[in-house]
Order: structure tokens, then sequence, then C-alpha cells
């Protein structure tokens, strides 16, 4: 088993962190919350010899799922996650778009298969758990790779702040019970890549994030 790598190719004008996760070795892999530009992130996987096998989405706001649908018919992959909480952002998607005023083809997503807590996803040998973490959206995953103690954290999480509760579906007391009692808990020592921004590592916003201290 190659070591685990990532990506992050910022998309649409929410600068959205698309995440690339692959293998080094046999450079196999997912990309992760394809919100859009996906002519750009076609590139990026081209450029770089990545061959996509899946496309994981983390929850069903629009600049995480927008360009899923695109996605999936350019490669012709599954789309996997989130939680089936997030069906109704995901059927609204084509109505978000037109509400930010935004000019990228966007397409309602149905997902090939909706996750649960505890099921598992993988690519190759690197094997992700599911963490059902709601509170920015119903349906919210993280997808966490025990081995490498790295997460994907999606919106829930970020350095020194975390995930908007003033959407459609957002529960700032579940966001905060999802961080505290699932995230957290993982060490201190496991890394994120989050939806927006740059990553850290749990036991620094356990220390230092106004949100949880």
């Amino acid at each position: 088993m190659g070591q685990l790598n990532a990506g992050i190719v910022p998309v649409t004008p929410f600068q959205q962190n698309c995440a690339i996760l692959f293998d080094m070795d046999d450079r196999n892999g997912v990309v992760v919350d394809p919100g859009g530009d996906v002519d750009k992130i076609l590139a990026v996987l081209k450029d770089n010899a990545i061959t996509a096998g899946a496309i994981w989405i983390t929850h069903g706001h629009i600049d995480h799922a927008g360009g899923a649908m695109e996605l999936k018919d350019a490669l012709g992959i599954d789309i996997i996650g989130p939680h089936e909480a997030d069906r109704p952002l995901l059927a609204n998607l084509e109505n978000q778009a037109r509400r930010f005023g935004l000019t990228d083809p966007v397409r309602n997503c149905v997902p090939d298969r909706f996750l649960i807590e505890g099921e598992t996803v993988s690519f190759g040998e690197h094997v992700f758990e599911v963490l059902h973490c709601p509170g920015h959206a119903p349906g919210h995953v993280v997808y966490y790779n025990r081995a490498a103690k790295f997460t994907h954290v999606g919106d829930v999480l970020f350095r020194g702040s975390i995930g908007r509760t003033d959407l459609p579906g957002g529960d700032h007391a579940a966001l905060i019970a999802s961080i505290k009692n699932k995230l957290l808990p993982l060490g201190d020592d496991v890394g994120f890549i989050c939806g927006h921004g740059p990553g850290g590592r749990f036991g620094e916003e356990r220390r230092t994030n106004p949100f949880l201290v």
C-alpha cells in the first residue's frame, strides 16, 4: 500500500476545498465534494495522472455537491454519500444555484449510495470510517482514515471556527455535540482537511478554538 496523499482544488465563488485523495504509488483515488468548476477538477486529475474511482460527498450544500452529477457523467463513476438526511438538500441544488445567482451548470444530485454511521468506504487499501456528524447539515458525514490519522471533516469544523448553523437544517447544539463527541475523541494528533480554508489538527482546535473551549 502506497502513502495516502491529498490535494486541494479550490472551486466555485465560495472557494470550496474540493479534495482529491489518492494513493501515491498507483495514483488511484477519489474526489471529495466537487462543488463546481468540473473542468478544473478534470484537468488536475489528468495533469497528475490520478484515476478517480468514486465521488464522495460530505453534505448536500451547493458548494460541495453542485458539480457531482457533471463529474459523474464525465468519469462514469458512482457518487457515494452523504447520509440520507441530506436527500432534500441534494434534490434542491438547482434552486440553490438560482438563489445564489450561480452561472455554472448545476444539477440536482442523486447519490448511488447513501451512508450511515459505522460504515466504511475505501479506495485500494485505504479505508475510511464514516461518522455521521449533523449540525451544519442534517446528513453531514466525516471520513476518517485511522491508519493515517487523517479526517475529511467537510464543514463541521474549521481552523479556529466551526460550521454555520443558520442554514436550513442547521443545529448549533448538534454541531457542537458532533465535534466534541465524535471528532475530538479521535485524538489530538489526528489531522483534518475542511471544506474551506486551511486544515489543522484536532488537538489545536480542542485547546484554542473559541467555539470549543
